[in-house]
């Protein structure tokens, strides 16, 4: 079959693909793989501007291409990629474009890609920040208004947490024909990894500076866990790796404490096999976290949150502690650190739950089964959802008047600027 007679995914990023900077670029990469292992074209396009620790695209054989906010020239683009299928990655985006892909490919498939659900984790940091658990009217806030809107606006929404999928169905009562659980898609599965528990040393936490959850956690290893961790390990050393790290971060360096901010990991998985336990309380977020994921992979017992281990368990069990205050974490943590067969097992445990949850062999056939499925009956599936018909009939409207109204004004500008 010639390239040209392969059918066509563009997906529209809210950034460039950063695998080793973030788990939503990671999982991008993941998604952008199954297309193209199922014989599909692949575009990424994205107004962002691009990282420095962009992935390379184009080895994989996708087309990147350049978009403007508010443009009519997407809509030609688009018409002249001609897809099968398009991917938005995060609602935002959706919102953004929907109406133009609706006007440009009606009858291409529409997918959104949550990544997490932005509303749970949004009410969870400003419930966290005052102090208080998060009630109902805290998850129906603006912004899962909005973000809910553009799951019914579409016609399948990937949802990466089981935990996200069941609150999407109980709470905010959205079909589970419009959902598809799609958790991280590992297409290499680690066996017994090396180094062992002998050859390890120290701890290590990892995350993307910029995410507001990781910061916090810093923070909080700084001023707390970490203390308390030293008093009865003075010889072992914290390593926090994350990209972008801002000054204010930096300034948190200190040796003496064995308290080091080590910045950007070429390879997270590198660094992360010669720790011997991580590190990740967070206090509040949503999704899955692929600083977890990437310990059990190596072998590398962990301590997070309730939080952070929301729906990645397999029965209860977990690849290390889960534990929710200061003393109760720096205690799992020295435990894990200073007893090889508890650490042991937490390692087996962890390369079990990789092994049954994040395989992609254990979900591939459901995932593309679904989305076959929706793309061949797209029409009655489209009419069984009226919800989702009246909202693109609302929505579309406003924000197709809107983007034309900020179009219009550009270009005014452009045309009136003085010399």
């Amino acid at each position: 079959m010639s390239q040209s007679a392969l059918p066509m995914l563009v997906i529209i990023g809210y950034v460039w693909p950063e695998p080793n900077s973030s788990a939503a670029g990671y999982r991008m990469l993941s998604l952008i793989k199954l297309f193209l292992a199922k014989g599909w074209q692949v575009s990424f396009a994205s107004a962002a501007e691009p990282g420095p620790h962009r992935y390379p695209l184009t080895e994989l054989g996708v087309t990147e291409h350049s978009i403007r906010l508010n443009d009519s020239s997407f809509e030609l683009w688009l018409q002249q990629q001609a897809p099968q299928a398009v991917m938005f990655d995060r609602f935002m985006l959706e919102e953004q474009f929907g109406w133009r892909v609706e006007q440009a490919c009606p009858l291409a498939l529409r997918i959104l890609d949550m990544e997490d659900c932005h509303a749970l984790r949004d009410a969870r940091q400003q419930c966290f920040k005052a102090g208080k658990a998060v009630a109902i009217e805290d998850l129906n806030s603006e912004l899962a208004l909005r973000e809910i809107a553009a799951i019914y606006r579409c016609d399948l929404t990937l949802v990466i947490s089981e935990f996200e999928l069941q609150l999407l169905q109980q709470h905010y009562r959205v079909p589970p024909a419009l959902l598809c659980y799609c958790p991280f898609l590992l297409d290499e599965l680690p066996l017994l990894p090396a180094p062992d528990y002998d050859a390890r040393q120290h701890f290590i936490a990892i995350g993307n500076f910029r995410h507001a959850p990781n910061w916090h956690a810093v923070l909080w290893l700084k001023q707390e866990i970490w203390p308390l961790i030293r008093q009865q390990l003075p010889q072992a050393e914290l390593h926090i790796y994350g990209a972008y790290p801002p000054p204010k971060a930096t300034a948190l360096h200190n040796p003496k404490q064995g308290f080091l901010i080590k910045g950007w990991a070429e390879d997270a998985l590198a660094v992360m096999q010669q720790a011997r336990v991580c590190l990740a309380p967070l206090a509040f977020g949503a999704g899955l976290k692929g600083k977890l994921l990437d310990a059990m992979r190596c072998g590398t017992p962990n301590v997070t949150t309730e939080t952070g281990a929301e729906g990645m368990t397999l029965q209860g069990d977990w690849g290390g502690v889960i534990a929710d205050d200061s003393n109760s974490i720096a205690m799992a943590a020295v435990s894990l650190y200073q007893q090889p067969e508890l650490w042991l097992q937490a390692q087996l445990t962890g390369l079990h739950i990789v092994q049954q949850k994040f395989a992609l062999l254990q979900h591939e056939k459901r995932i593309w089964q679904q989305f076959s499925g929706v793309k061949q009956e797209l029409e009655s599936h489209r009419q069984a959802n009226f919800t989702g018909l009246m909202l693109r009939h609302h929505n579309y409207r406003s924000t197709k008047f809107m983007g034309q109204w900020i179009e219009a004004k550009t270009r005014l500008a452009a045309i009136t600027q003085p010399d």
